[in-house]
Formats: C-alpha cells, structure tokens, sequence
C-alpha cells in the first residue's frame, strides 16, 4: 500500500503455521513450552494445545508449505502425549517484516500527517502497545519513551 504512494520499502512475509491438537488422555499443559533447538512452541488454548512453527520467509501468494509443521509435529509428540489434531488443515498467518527486522514507526516525510507503524513481523501484539505510545508520544511533540531513530523509514 506504501507503493502507491511512493514510498519504496524493503518489505517481506514471515509466514507461520499451527494447528491444534487434543490433549491425549488426562494430560495437561499449564504454560506455554519453547523448544529453541528444534523450533516449535506448544501452548495451552481453549481450543486445545497449538502446536506452532518457526517462522518461513515467502511471497505472500506463495503455495502453503507446512512441511515445518509436519517436522515438528512428531518431536513435540516426543515431549508432550498430543492427541487428535482438531483442525482439518494448518492455519497460516502471514506477518510484514521489514529487511533488518526492525518495525518502520514514524513520520511520512513526503505526506504531512502520514505516519507508518508497521513491519513488526511475529511480534506485532508484544510490541503494539510500546509502537502505539511511541507513535502517540512523536506525534504530540513529547519527549519519546525510547529513541525513534532506528526505526525511521530513511533509514532504506
């Protein structure tokens, strides 16, 4: 969308997949469980246990590729008794993230009264509520909680 108005920016798609799985028997999962090494997160929802992948760089009108989630599938099984799974096919999410991985937050220095916060990959709820206040806090001219100058657009 930044195209059409000029604005030519290194932008790409981090794609992920999960999918949802019973619970096998009585077993439980209280809290959240990332496996670095491998690259899989499990987690409690009320829909069941999700199985998540790492993230996959890719045109976002690329065909699905789940072959992370079907990787991991049998090593998380290893760690937790995962059941059934609940979803007739993976969902996948597709997240913009900028070429240094860094959010682009700040002015538009060619549109008056344009501001971009956008390009924060997976992280864009954790990091929401800080770009929000950031943005807020440059737009009304305070003091800035951290310093906006790495995420600027001239920055590409």
């Amino acid at each position: 969308m930044s195209s059409r108005l000029g604005y030519r920016l290194p932008l790409a798609v981090k794609r992920g997949y999960h999918m949802h799985y019973a619970p096998h028997a009585e077993a439980r999962l209280n809290h959240p469980i990332l496996d670095v090494e491998k690259g899989y997160v499990l987690a409690p929802m009320a829909r069941g246990i999700r199985l998540t992948t790492g993230a996959e760089i890719a045109r976002l009108d690329a065909p699905r590729t789940p072959a992370q989630l079907a990787a991991v599938e049998p090593v998380a099984r290893t760690l937790f008794p995962l059941g059934e799974r609940l979803d007739a096919e993976a969902w996948m999410g597709a997240r913009p993230c900028t070429a240094d991985m860094m959010p682009i937050i700040g002015p538009a220095k060619n549109h008056r009264g344009l501001w971009f916060a956008f390009g924060h990959a997976h992280h864009g709820l954790t990091l929401g509520p800080v770009t929000g206040r950031l943005i807020a806090e440059m737009m009304t001219g305070e003091e800035t909680v951290v310093d906006p100058r790495p995420f600027r657009v001239e920055r590409f």
